[in-house]
């Protein structure tokens, strides 16, 4: 079940990737940026209960790096994508002593209307997945893969914005925020989660 999952958000990523891609021609602007992010998220001690199976882990804090990009193809509106990790190991409970790794990406509609001289909006949203890698050394090595970690994700929504600023050029600085809405995230004390950071990047195009 979880490779069908894999190859159907893989699957997804690439139709939206052709899609963005083939719009480049025509694009009145394409955004690439690089960012700094962390987590809000309900704590351990707030975890929903064990009624509904969620553990009282919370994946709050840690510094998340990413990438984003976008492709305006139509009236300030257009497609983009975004992944965020978590940089360091999350030691998973005080007992498992198991390090984990989450995962955040997503496929978005953007809307980004200019609001002030070198100043725009951003609005987004779409869908996506959280990948929690679970690092479980010789216990899950797949020799296939060469890999020492299993994954657990789950479909997510995602909703957001920021505003960027253009200080010389098609340079920009971006905050940002995000809010991430998780499918059955178990693993963790909630099924939603925030990351707020900002990101710089670069403009090709008109602005």
């Amino acid at each position: 079940m979880k490779r069908i999952l894999h190859a159907t958000f893989l699957l997804a990523f690439a139709c939206a990737a052709f899609v963005a891609f083939s719009t480049v021609a025509q694009a009145q602007k394409v955004d690439v940026g690089f960012g700094m992010s962390t987590i809000l998220a309900p704590s351990a001690n707030g975890y929903l209960g064990e009624n509904n199976g969620h553990e009282p882990v919370s994946q709050a804090g840690g510094l998340y790096p990413g990438f984003s990009g976008d492709v305006l193809f139509w009236h300030n509106v257009g497609l983009g994508g975004e992944i965020f990790w978590r940089g360091s190991q999350l030691n998973y409970g005080s007992q498992l002593n198991l390090p984990v790794r989450p995962i955040f990406y997503a496929f978005n509609g953007v809307y980004s209307p200019k609001i002030a001289n070198h100043t725009y909006l951003e609005v987004v949203a779409g869908i996506g997945a959280q990948s929690t890698r679970q690092y479980c050394g010789a216990s899950c090595y797949d020799p296939y893969t060469n890999t020492t970690f299993v994954s657990d994700t789950h479909f997510m929504g995602d909703f957001g914005g920021g505003i960027k600023f253009y200080p010389w050029g098609g340079l920009f600085i971006r905050p940002e925020a995000r809010v991430y809405l998780i499918n059955n995230n178990l693993l963790f004390s909630s099924n939603h989660a925030i990351r707020v950071g900002a990101s710089i990047g670069y403009t090709f195009g008109r602005h």
